[in-house]
This record gives structure tokens, sequence and C-alpha cells, in this order.
């Protein structure tokens, strides 16, 4: 248009002159005619005597010009957006196309490396590829026998290389009889018919295994087994496709973490939106499980291969396995994308090191890239250790365990029955639940079991003195020696035992050390995420809704969120990440609810005591116990058989707030302080003389009504009434 603006201005002028001559020769021809016309109207113009004509066919002219001028120029100009219009369509379509094709090339270029990759300048040409691979395998026994010997440990030698690596294959499939030469490929098609969508590079290395057989190096090992051969390999292959085989390149719904959390923010996920694609990356090489057992039931089991089934016997008799759910429930992560119904997807034995927020996607500790739509981070935490033990050296921490995950389970386990002494420093849940454990075993062997801790008695952080003196007896009577008070200077390596020196001059010598003394959250992607981490509790800060930045979500152990109760918090609980995790998950499919929920934990000191908490239950705050008679019913055992799981969080639900009535037990509850039995009771922590936290004593399934206690946040007169209604004192 500004080229016509421009044309116009050109040629107005000339309009103008044309009309003004016009107007004269009509002026001339009326005074020659001696009358004088008014005016000159544009429309008689053309009517002018002779003589006027050329100047109204030049005026006639110049119009038409300006108007296909005009003309023409909109037509080019409308055309010329409609070819670039049709470029960036097309522009578009390759590349999705090139996307495709990418897809689509990988199993099919991975096929003519087996026959063709002998011969090093037949293996760059991708058009053979689309060719059968019958025709190809007559042609390359005849040719480099001679050369077999040395192409193998080329191969081997630069394993990332696709020309390099399948020479391997091919080769060890010219070393054997022309007629195994038709045969071979066959074989391992079969075998990974599940596999064609995966790279080269992923596809050749499961099949070299079944051909190795027929190499000279290991005829003799390999011919007698080749069938177990060829089923090892299908094993291992189903077990390792999270590890080495081809990873999504994007995922509607990210996890970081494979614990509890995660676990239960893909179940959410998955009842909101039953086609969601969720993908769960972890650094461990087990699929998620629970981790309360491994520090519980595990040890009072009577089977002796437990520390390869990972099933036990809960405290009511029933046997579970410590996975959330079997193998069968997931799906592999290469088969993610083409899962018409969605799944869940577990990519083991990797960590993501890189979050870029904007991006929306992470990198792998492996360098390969995942795109997300939602991300929800569960990363927990690791286990603290003791400075003096790291600076120890190499000979003291290769004796102590780190007690988190399913390996150390087994290897403490293992170490247990290798060694005459185990010390446990630690005065909390995990050192305490620990030492009762590995002390029953003391009566079947000579382990001495000790357990260390800076408190004057067990879980003396938790439980008020008078209740944690009274712990510290019972774990005394299951055979562990308890050293209190103790505060380590210094662990070294003599004479085969691991030296403890105390501050006070105590010396303790042990074979093997247990630091239980807390965790710390892992906020690793906080720096590379711009995320902020709490400088009090530790953890991710995150929102009501346990959102930290946009599309991202944290839960469990890692997240630091505000309770409008309590301020502030970070709880370490198998309950605490069962909640949040499932609240996460149903706020990544939109569902922007607050976290209210008072989380609750557990602890069992053996089948015969076991308490329940919720709240803030610090010793440091006032506390006021009330406690009655036990009777064969306050056990973990019979809480257990009465609720019908061992997970007693299981059996919580958030909307069983009620109280029930209060007993009309004659009886009036009083408070304990100073006395040798405490069979069952409950103990408020109070705070502002208003309650925020409360432990349930060998009382069981009485925690909603904890949880509506701590909720109202009223301040309570006679504590003595607020008991009743846990009804302690019925029969």
């Amino acid at each position: 248009m500004l080229k016509c603006r421009s044309v116009w201005n050109k040629l107005a002028p000339l309009t103008k002159v044309s009309s003004n001559v016009c107007r004269h020769n009509g002026r001339r021809t009326g005074l020659t005619n001696f009358r004088i016309p008014p005016c000159a109207p544009a429309a008689h113009m053309s009517t002018g005597p002779r003589g006027g004509g050329r100047e109204n066919q030049l005026y006639a002219a110049l119009v038409g010009a300006v108007t296909i001028t005009v003309g023409i120029l909109s037509y080019r100009h409308l055309k010329e957006d409609a070819r670039r219009y049709q470029d960036r369509i097309d522009e578009i379509e390759s590349r999705t196309s090139k996307g495709i094709v990418k897809q689509e090339s990988a199993p099919i270029q991975s096929e003519p490396p087996d026959v063709e990759a002998i011969e090093t300048e037949v293996v760059p040409e991708p058009e053979p590829s689309a060719e059968p691979t019958a025709e190809p395998q007559l042609e390359p026994p005849a040719e480099p026998e001679p050369e077999t010997p040395s192409a193998p440990s080329d191969a081997e030698a630069t394993p990332p290389s696709d020309t390099t690596e399948t020479p391997s294959a091919a080769e060890a499939v010219v070393e054997s009889a022309p007629e195994e030469v038709a045969e071979a490929p066959a074989a391992p098609a079969v075998e990974e018919g599940d596999l064609t969508k995966l790279p080269p590079s992923d596809l050749i290395e499961p099949s070299p295994a079944p051909i190795v057989d027929s190499e000279p190096k290991a005829a003799a090992e390999n011919l007698a087994a080749e069938s177990p051969e060829l089923e090892v390999v299908a094993k291992s292959g189903a077990d390792t496709v999270p590890a080495p085989h081809k990873v999504p390149s994007h995922t509607p719904y990210l996890l970081i973490g494979g614990g509890t959390a995660s676990f239960a923010a893909a179940r959410s996920i998955r009842a909101r939106d039953p086609g969601a694609k969720v993908l769960i990356v972890t650094e461990e090489t087990d699929l998620p499980y629970m981790r309360p057992p491994l520090s519980k039931e595990l040890w009072f089991s009577d089977d002796p291969s437990v520390t390869e089934t990972l099933r036990f016997k809960q405290w009511n008799g029933k046997e579970r396995s410590i996975y959330f759910q079997p193998a069968s429930f997931y799906i592999s992560p290469e088969d993610l994308d083409s899962a018409e119904n969605g799944g869940v997807a577990v990519l083991t034995d990797k960590k993501v090191v890189h979050m870029d927020v904007r991006g929306n996607k992470v990198k792998l500790d492996d360098d390969t890239e995942i795109s997300y739509g939602k991300c929800l981070i569960a990363t927990g935490g690791v286990p603290r250790n003791l400075q003096v033990i790291d600076r120890a050296g190499e000979e003291v921490t290769s004796r102590t365990t780190l007690f988190r995950k399913i390996d150390d389970f087994r290897s403490l386990d293992k170490v247990s029955r290798n060694v005459k002494s185990i010390t446990i420093i630690g005065g909390g849940f995990m050192g305490s639940e620990l030492a009762c454990a590995l002390g029953r075993r003391t009566n079947e062997s000579d382990l001495e079991v000790i357990q260390m801790f800076p408190e004057k008695g067990n879980m003396g952080k938790v439980l008020p003195e008078y209740l944690s003196n009274w712990t510290t007896e019972k774990v005394k009577k299951e055979g562990v020696k308890v050293v209190s008070e103790a505060l380590v200077k210094s662990v070294t390596f003599k004479d085969d035992k691991l030296q403890i020196q105390l501050k006070d001059g105590r010396l303790v010598k042990t074979d093997h050390i247990v630091a239980a003394v807390g965790l710390e959250p892992n906020v690793d992607l906080a720096k590379s995420a711009g995320m902020e981490v709490d400088s009090d509790f530790g953890g991710y800060r995150v929102n009501a809704e346990l959102q930290a930045r946009s599309n991202i979500w944290v839960a469990g152990d890692a997240a630091c969120f505000y309770d409008i109760r309590l301020g502030r918090r970070r709880v370490e609980h198998h309950d605490h990440a069962v909640v949040s995790g499932r609240l996460a998950g149903e706020n990544m499919t939109g569902a922007n609810k607050p976290y209210w929920h008072q989380s609750m934990f557990w602890s069992d000191l053996g089948p015969d005591v076991g308490y329940e908490a919720i709240g803030i239950v610090d010793s440091s705050l006032p506390t006021v116990g009330v406690f009655a008679k036990a009777t064969s019913k306050d056990t973990p055992k019979a809480a257990t058989e009465k609720s019908g799981t061992g997970i007693r969080s299981e059996s919580e639900t958030e909307d069983t707030a009620t109280s029930p009535v209060a007993s009309s037990s004659s009886s009036t509850p009083t408070v304990e302080q100073h006395k040798d039995d405490y069979g069952k009771g409950v103990i408020f922590y109070l705070r502002d003389k208003v309650v925020v936290g409360i432990i349930l004593w060998n009382v069981f399934n009485r925690m909603p009504i904890a949880r509506k206690i701590i909720k109202d946040g009223e301040e309570h007169a006679d504590l003595n009434e607020v008991a009743k209604l846990f009804n302690i004192h019925e029969d």
C-alpha cells in the first residue's frame, strides 16, 4: 500500500494540470462565441469543441493507469502474503515429520550394522537400512573371517559409538558356522520385540548376549548353558529397562524421588486423571516401597530369606510385601509415550541434577533431558552422620551404617550375623527401634548391642523425663546395653576394633557402628531451580497448596510448609508423606486444595510397646500425662489385629474427627508423674496453656480425636476431663 500511495502522489499533479487545461479551453470557447459559461462542469469537459479532446483522453488514460497499477500492486501484495503463510505451514509440518522420521529410522538403522558392520565403508549409508535383513546376511561370512579377532576389541573400547558398537555383534555372527549366521539375528528379534522403538545403541547392547555364546573365547563355558543364558538376558532386560534404555523426552507429570510421597502423588494423579502419564525418577534401584518396616517388622521375621523376599508378617499375623505395588503395576519408561490409557513408569538408578524452571525441563546425571508439564519434588532426605566419623578415615566409615534404604537393611542384617558387637549412636525413633530389634538377637547369638545417646534417657528429646527413663529400662530388658549422656569425642580403628572415645573419658569398643542421628532434607535442586530453602527447619518452602514455584510442588520430608495452628514446620514421618503426596498430586491436576492435615507418626519398641503422636512433641515443653492400667488389648499387635493393617496410618482418615462419648468408668484419671509402670495413657504437650501435641501411649485408633483437639486450639482447664475422650479406662 505504501508503493500505491507514492505512485498516486506522483500522478496527482498531472491530473490537476490536465483539469485546469480543460477549464481554460472551455472559457476560451465561450469568449469566442460571445457567451461566457457560468461554470465548466467536470461532466461536460469532454463535450467541448475540437481542439480539447486530446487533454480529456490523456486524463482518462492517467486515471485508468493509476487504477490498473493499484490493482496489480494489491494482487502482488496478497499473493506474497499467501506465499509466506504457506511457507510457514510447510516449515511447521516439516518439524513434526522430522521427529517422526528420527523415531522410525532408529530401529531400522539398527538392523544393517549386524550384517554390514564388518565393512566399515557400508555402515554410514542409510539407504540399505530399508532392505530386508535376509539378503545381506548371506554376504558377510565370505569376507571378514581373518579380521574377526581384532574387531571385537575395538567395539568394546568405544561403546558409545553406533558404528563401533555394532561390529561386535556382527563379527560374533561371522565366527559361527554359516548356518548360524542366518538364524542368529532371528532369536534376538523374538526376545526384543518390545524394544523395537529404542535407538540403535540400546537395541544392539542386548542382542550380542545370546550370540556371544558362539565366540571361541567362551564357547566351552556357554554352549552347555545356552538356554539359561537367553533367560537371563530377558530377565535383565526387564530389570534394567529404566536405567540404560530409552528415556522419554517429555512427560506430562514428572515426580522426582521414588519414596512414599511420590507413589501417593502418582496414585492421586491417576485417580483424578485416569489417562495421565506419570514418570517417577529415583536414585534407588528399587521400585517405590514403604520405609517403616525396615526398622520394625522385618527384623522380627522368622523367614531366613527375608532380606531377599522383603516380605514380613505384621503384628496382626498377616503377610505383605514392603513394596507398594508389584512390578506388573508399572509400565516401562519407553512405553509411556505410546500408552493409550497412560500409566506410571519408574526410571531407576537416575538422579536429577539440574532443573530449568523456565524451560520446564530437567537434566539427569547422564546428561539426558526430560521436559515436563507439572513436576513434584519428593526427594526426601539423607541420613546425617557425626563429623567425628566423617573425619575418621575409611577404616571407620566402611564399618559405619547410615540406615535409610533397603540396601542398608540388607547390609546391617548381614553384619549382625558376622560380628560380635554393634553400637547404635542415637536415642531417637530410628535408634531405639533398631536397638530393640537387634537386642532380640542377643538371645540367639553372642551379639552385643549397645545404644548410646547424649540425653539422660531413651527418646529424651520427645518423651517427658519420667517416661523416657521407663522406656530406657524397657530397652535394657530387650538385651541392649544403654550408655546415656554420651557425647562422642573421637572414633578410631585399632586392634581390629572401633574405639569410641567419649568426652567424659569413657571408652566403648565395638565392631560396627550404626549412626541414627537424624535426617537432612535433600535440597540439591534448590539452586538450579531458584527455590527458597527454610533457614530454620530446612527443606523447600512451599505455600498452603504445597507449591514452591509455577508448575512445581514439593511433598514429604523435603517440604517446609505452614501449619495454620502450629506455624511453619517440616515433618519426617510416613503419614505426612502419604497425605502431602496425595494432596500435591490432586493440586497438580487442578484441585487447588490447601494443606490442613495434622499428620501423625508412630513408633514401636517391639510388639508389646508402641505409641502414636501428633503435633509438636518436644520434651522441653510442659507436659501433662494421664495413665491407666494396660490390658492385653493395649499393644501394637492387638491394635493391628483390630484395624487389619500393619501400617497404622493407613487406617487414618481426614473426615473422622468426631469425638466418641467418653467412658462412664467410675475411676477418675489422675496425672501420673513417677510410677514404675506406665501401661497406657495420654501425654499432652502445652504451649501458652494450649495443647499443641499429643502422644497416645499404647492407646491406638484414637488419632482423629487428638487431631480435633489440636485443630480446635482451645485452652483446657482440666486435662483429666479431656483424657476421658480417649476412653483409656475402659476394659
